[in-house]
C-alpha cells in the first residue's frame, strides 16, 4: 500500500511541481525520476507481481530515516504506523474517484450532482429538489451511498428515450379546457410553493408556452422519503387544485395564477405569503375565498370541502408521487415534458 499511496501523493504534487519547475527545471527531473520509480512499483502491483525496485522501501528509509539516529526503539511502529496512513490514503483516493464518477454520472442521468439534495448542486440546472431524508447513523449513510448507484443506473436509459405526454396516466388540471384539440400535449409538473416554478411559469406565460401547447398542468407537493413537505402550504393546496379540477374542469388554473403572479395589499406575493406566514387554517380560508369569488356558491363550496378532505385525492396525490419519482425519475421540479423530451428546470425566456 505504500507505494500506491506513494504514487497517488506524487500524482497531486505533479501539479505544484510543474509550476515549480518553470523556475527551476532541475525539480521536475528529479520529481520525474521519483515518479517513474512510483509507477513501475504500482504497475507490478496492478499486475500482482513482487515489487523489485525496493520503492517502498526507500520511501519509509526517507520518512525514518532521522527516527533511526535518535530514537531507534520508534522504527517499528512507526513503520506500522506508515503502513497505515498508506491504506487510509488510498482508501480516500478510491473513495474520492469513485464519488467524482457517480456526480459525473448523476449529473448526466439525473440533471444533478448530488442524489440526496439535488438543489446542493451548483452544477445543475435551478430546481426545487426532492430531497432524501437524512441518513441514520453511519451504516445508512452507507447504504443510501449504493442506493444513489442504482437510482442513477435506473436512470441511464431515460437520456435515451422518447417521452410523450400521453403515456403517462397523472392527475392533471387542464390549463385551456375548451382549447387545444389540435396542439400537442405537454406536461408541466410544479410544486405551489416552488419559486422557480413560480418564475418558470411566468416565462411560459410570456413566451406563449400555454397557448402552443395543450398543457396538462400537475400539481406536486415535493415532500422527502420520511413524508416532511419542503413547503408549509403546498399539500393544502394541491388538495383543493385536485378537488376543484374534478367538479369544474381548468377553475383550479385561476389559483395558480393568482398564486404565482399576484400580491396581497401590502405588496407581498401571495406564494410568500402562504409559505411563511399562513397557517394551514388561513391557507384554506384564502383558497375558498379565491373559489367563491371565481363563482363557487355554498353549496358548491360545502361539497368541495369534503372532496378536499377524501381519501380519492389521497390517493391522487400517491399516484402522481409514484409517477414522478418512480417512472419519470425526477429529482427536481419544475420539470416538463414536450416534444418528445423531459426537461427539467425554470423554463426559458425567448
Amino acid at each position: 500500500m505504500v507505494c500506491i499511496a506513494a504514487f497517488i501523493i506524487l500524482a497531486v504534487m505533479g501539479v505544484f511541481v510543474g509550476v515549480v519547475s518553470i523556475f527551476k527545471p532541475k525539480v521536475w527531473k528529479a520529481y520525474t525520476k521519483i515518479f517513474k520509480k512510483a509507477w513501475g512499483c504500482l504497475w507490478k502491483k496492478v499486475r500482482l507481481q513482487k515489487c523489485e525496485t525496493g520503492f517502498k522501501e526507500d520511501v519509509k528509509n526517507t520518512l525514518l530515516s532521522r527516527v533511526i539516529i535518535k530514537h531507534p526503539k520508534w522504527v517499528k511502529p512507526l513503520s506500522v504506523m506508515v503502513e497505515i496512513i498508506s491504506v487510509v490514503i488510498v482508501i480516500v483516493a478510491v473513495w474520492a474517484i469513485l464519488t467524482s464518477i457517480k456526480s459525473l454520472l448523476a449529473l448526466w442521468a439525473l440533471g444533478t450532482c448530488n442524489v440526496t439534495k439535488p438543489e446542493a448542486c451548483t452544477l445543475g440546472a435551478e430546481v426545487c429538489s426532492i430531497d432524501e431524508s437524512a441518513p441514520k447513523g453511519p451504516l445508512e449513510a452507507t447504504g443510501r451511498w449504493f442506493t444513489e448507484w442504482g437510482e442513477i443506473f435506473e436512470a441511464i436509459p431515460d437520456k435515451f428515450r422518447s417521452y410523450k405526454a400521453e403515456d403517462f396516466d397523472l392527475n392533471y388540471i387542464v390549463m385551456n379546457p375548451n382549447e387545444g384539440a389540435d396542439k400537442p400535449v405537454a406536461i408541466d409538473i410544479f410544486d405551489p410553493g416552488c419559486f422557480v416554478c413560480m418564475s418558470s411559469y411566468q416565462n411560459q406565460k410570456e413566451t406563449g408556452f400555454f397557448d402552443n401547447y395543450e398543457v396538462r398542468l400537475v400539481p406536486f407537493a415535493i415532500a422527502d422519503s420520511s413524508g416532511n413537505y419542503k413547503f408549509k402550504n403546498s399539500e393544502i393546496i394541491v388538495r383543493y387544485m385536485l378537488a376543484i379540477e374534478q367538479l369544474r374542469s381548468g377553475m383550479a388554473v385561476n389559483i395558480l395564477d393568482r398564486l404565482f403572479t399576484e400580491k396581497n395589499e401590502d405588496g407581498v406575493l401571495y406564494q410568500n405569503v402562504f409559505n411563511e406566514d399562513y397557517s394551514r387554517e388561513e391557507a384554506s380560508e384564502k383558497l375558498e375565498e379565491w373559489i367563491v369569488a371565481d363563482g363557487f356558491d355554498k353549496d358548491g363550496l360545502a361539497e368541495l370541502r369534503k372532496i378536499v378532505d377524501y381519501p380519492e385525492i389521497t390517493d391522487k396525490m400517491n399516484e402522481n408521487r409514484e409517477i414522478i419519482e418512480k417512472e419519470l425519475h425526477v429529482k427536481g421540479i419544475p420539470t416538463t415534458i414536450y416534444d418528445g423530451k423531459k426537461h427539467t428546470g425554470r423554463h426559458p425566456t425567448m
